[in-house]
């Protein structure tokens, strides 16, 4: 396998140290943006250089973001070229046309380090789903998130605190937006649920919720009743219907995903025949990232394209009904509460999809579910 890699950061630089230790897959041309020389593989900023080299079968786009990764990775697969991606915000974007793109192509199309980083989940969808039907995926899939909530809870850190830890440490970007408003594990959620249930989720129909608004007053509420805070992610199907949504979430203190430390994931599928299953490990990073990008090549030269069939497009319908603590109220909210925690509501049982549209209106207010 001869590869093209776009990308030098973080996870390309980690593709191609794997790599050089192989006979079976090399990198033979590189996309950087910086004035950088390497041994055996030509640098250029020209993506043209990779498109129109007939010598390179597989595209690993290790750039991140939208653009100009979608035009790179289509252009690509218009050519023939199998592509490998570490980019969840442009698979589950533009999933519906890259898609049945790659299949029209007769190429590969293999993303699983988009999802878990190092945990290798969508490839472990793939194999469970040749035997039994999934009936629910999600879990902790931001190590951004779960480290500030478990700074917060463990260390007695604020907010503020425990964000600038993370971006003193790597965890978190100078504009944490994408991991603690949630979309981050939008986008993951979209993608397995989309994997498992073999379908394309309408996006809008996914209501998300982060972590940005939670304070210390509610760190020490969860506490004072024996739960702790983590940001969920959901996905079911049932009878041809469909939920998936993603939002703080209150959890026993003894429940596993309580447990769940620092910037570590666990993320769990429900399985016909095998009941709960949960991988747990690092999220990100860039060996466990890379591992599984070069995991993928192997998969690629074993044959193998995507996770599951191409769906047709469905809508979530989030119509279940969870308990809810609620900083900050008004009529409605007096309206459905059925005690106080200090300052805050708990909430008698409303529909996820109702409260998500109240927090629209009411954007100051946090908002956490409490696990059944």
């Amino acid at each position: 396998m001869n590869i093209g890699l776009l990308g030098f950061g973080v996870v390309g630089r980690g593709v191609y140290d794997i790599t050089a230790a192989r006979d079976d897959m090399q990198v033979t041309k590189v996309i950087c943006l910086e004035d950088i020389t390497l041994p055996d593989a030509e640098v250029t900023r020209d993506f043209n250089k990779i498109l129109t080299d007939d010598s390179i079968d597989t595209v690993v786009e290790a750039m991140g973001g939208l653009h100009p990764a979608y035009e790179f990775v289509r252009a690509a697969i218009e050519a023939g070229k199998n592509i490998v991606t570490s980019n969840k915000a442009l698979v589950a974007t533009f999933y519906d046309d890259l898609l049945p793109l790659a299949a029209e192509k007769g190429v590969a199309f293999r993303c699983t380090a988009a999802v878990g980083g190092g945990i290798g989940w969508l490839s472990e969808l793939e194999r469970v789903r040749r035997v039994q039907e999934i009936s629910m995926v999600g879990g902790i899939m931001n190590g951004t998130c779960n480290y500030i909530l478990d700074s917060m809870t463990r260390l007695g850190l604020d907010y503020g605190e425990a964000l600038k830890q993370a971006q003193a440490l790597g965890y978190a970007e100078a504009n944490p937006s994408t991991d603690v408003d949630g979309i981050d594990t939008w986008h993951k959620l979209i993608l397995s649920s989309n994997v498992a249930f073999g379908v394309s989720m309408e996006h809008e129909s996914v209501p998300v919720c982060g972590i940005s608004r939670i304070s210390a007053e509610d760190i020490a509420n969860f506490k004072a009743n024996g739960l702790t805070c983590k940001l969920v992610s959901r996905g079911t199907q049932a009878e041809g219907k469909y939920t998936a949504y993603v939002q703080p979430t209150l959890f026993p203190q003894g429940a596993l995903e309580a447990a769940v430390p620092t910037n570590f994931n666990l993320i769990t599928l429900d399985g016909e025949y095998s009941g709960r299953q949960s991988l747990y490990g690092q999220g990100a990073g860039r060996y466990p990232t890379a591992y599984n990008v070069v995991e993928d090549c192997v998969s690629v030269l074993a044959g193998k394209s995507f996770y599951s069939p191409y769906g047709g497009k469905v809508s979530a319908d989030n119509s279940v009904k969870l308990r809810y603590y609620v900083r900050g109220g008004d009529a409605w909210i007096d309206s459905v509460t059925a005690e106080k925690w200090g300052t805050a509501s708990v909430t008698e049982p409303v529909a996820v999809n109702e409260i998500h549209a109240w927090l629209k209106n009411n954007p100051e207010a946090f908002i956490a579910a409490i696990a059944e």
